[in-house]
């Protein structure tokens, strides 16, 4: 897979600020890791946002990521604590590494980031290439609701937070427009930096384009990969999926 679709990710320092704070993966992960013995892999783990306190919990850690900047920030934030990770830059679609594990996950909605057939198939030929028969795999994904998939194709307010080094006021707007025939969402996110007056003094747009995978269409995905589907949750918390959910979480073993 070719390194593109990747603004939102080119400052991994803007990505922690916004992103890091937020571990709901992290204990659902855990109670699988304590039930499953070796190295863990963390497909598109990014800057280590759950890779680093998988390994803090003392679990030897599996990061890869094709984003070399992410991973250089990974390393520097790990780089402070003695944790068994090893960080590898590699394509999820095309990973060699030399072992296979018994738990493979994968957080973020990073599923989303392979928007083609081709793209998800060689994905999931990739995990199962690594994973040994009986292993875990977990990942997330955006549930396709009627509200998820039909926002309005205007400016839309999003959020407001605090820079912590700077203390400025972002507000953070998106555009979205979905294609329906290739279930990919165009996401423009607009984030405007306003200083302790409330004046407007920088401005930053950023593109991505996200995958949409229907229920029914995953099951029949996973299973000709060699995954049976031990559970899917609407959330980290193990509650069941429903219609009005956000987000799909698969629990899937690898069969063959």
């Amino acid at each position: 897979m070719k390194l593109e679709n990747y603004e939102e990710y080119d400052d991994p320092i803007l990505y922690d600020k916004e992103n890091e704070p937020f571990i709901a993966e992290l204990p659902y992960l855990l109670k699988w890791a304590e039930r499953l013995e070796g190295p863990i892999i963390d497909l598109a783990c990014g800057t280590g946002r759950i890779t680093i306190p998988m390994a803090q919990n003392g679990h030897r850690m599996i990061g890869v990521d094709i984003h070399k900047g992410m991973l250089q920030e990974a390393v520097k934030k790990s780089s402070k604590f003695d944790l068994k990770i090893d960080w590898v830059e590699q394509d999820c679609t095309k990973m060699d590494l030399t072992i296979k594990s018994n738990f493979i996950y994968s957080v973020g909605n990073s599923f989303q980031h392979f928007l083609t057939n081709d793209a998800q198939d060689e994905l999931l030929v990739s995990v199962n290439k690594h994973l040994e028969i009986g292993g875990i795999f977990i990942f997330g994904t955006r549930f396709p609701s009627n509200e998820e998939l039909l926002q309005p194709s205007t400016e839309e307010y999003w959020k407001t937070y605090t820079d912590n080094d700077t203390q400025n006021l972002v507000d953070v707007y998106t555009i979205s427009n979905y294609d329906s025939l290739n279930q990919i969402q165009h996401y423009t996110t607009i984030r405007r930096y306003k200083n302790e007056a409330g004046e407007l003094i920088d401005e930053k747009t950023t593109n991505i384009r996200l995958r949409y995978v229907f229920p029914k269409e995953m099951e029949r995905l996973l299973h000709s990969h060699g995954f049976q589907i031990v559970n899917v949750n609407k959330d980290w918390k193990g509650n069941p999926i429903t219609n009005d959910c956000y987000e799909m979480i698969y629990v899937c073993k690898k069969i063959k």
